[in-house]
């Protein structure tokens, strides 16, 4: 809950700040593409299930090194097959999940992400009793 109230917390100070066309955009949910809309629209509709992808690294090391093969462009899956110490080797893949069948820790960050492609993934990251996690969502329902 704290990182929610932060990020209100900025918005708030954006638009006493600023004022102008974008804390007003905003506000009234327009056409505009902004991240902040998107975040928005996925809390108002919560998805009950998820087709979720993961990379399991025991190691922070290893999950860094991870990351920075994805931030430099390589696919999801690619990586997923070469680094994570997961047993589920198809790029991934947990398949579609319902809520409460994820570790709390995971459940949390992966039904807050946005469903993106293996190719350009949105990106979450958690640290379990498994280990550390690099998480991605295909679809949600």
């Amino acid at each position: 809950m704290p990182p929610k109230n932060k990020g209100k917390a900025k918005d708030e100070g954006a638009k006493e700040k600023g004022g102008k066309d974008k804390g007003g955009k905003a506000d009234k949910g327009g056409k505009g593409g902004d991240k902040g809309e998107k975040a928005e629209k996925g809390k108002l509709k919560p998805a009950t299930s998820i087709n979720v992808r993961h990379i399991l690294c025991e190691k922070h090391s290893k999950k860094e090194e991870a990351m920075e093969k994805l931030r430099g462009g390589a696919k999801f899956d690619e990586v997923a097959r070469e680094m994570s110490e997961d047993k589920a080797r198809q790029g991934g893949s947990l398949g579609w999940k319902v809520r409460g069948s994820l570790l709390a820790e995971f459940e949390k960050v992966a039904f807050e992400l946005e469903p993106s492609t293996t190719g350009n993934p949105k990106l979450g990251e958690c640290k379990t009793g498994e280990g550390y996690h690099i998480i991605m969502v295909e679809g949600r329902k």
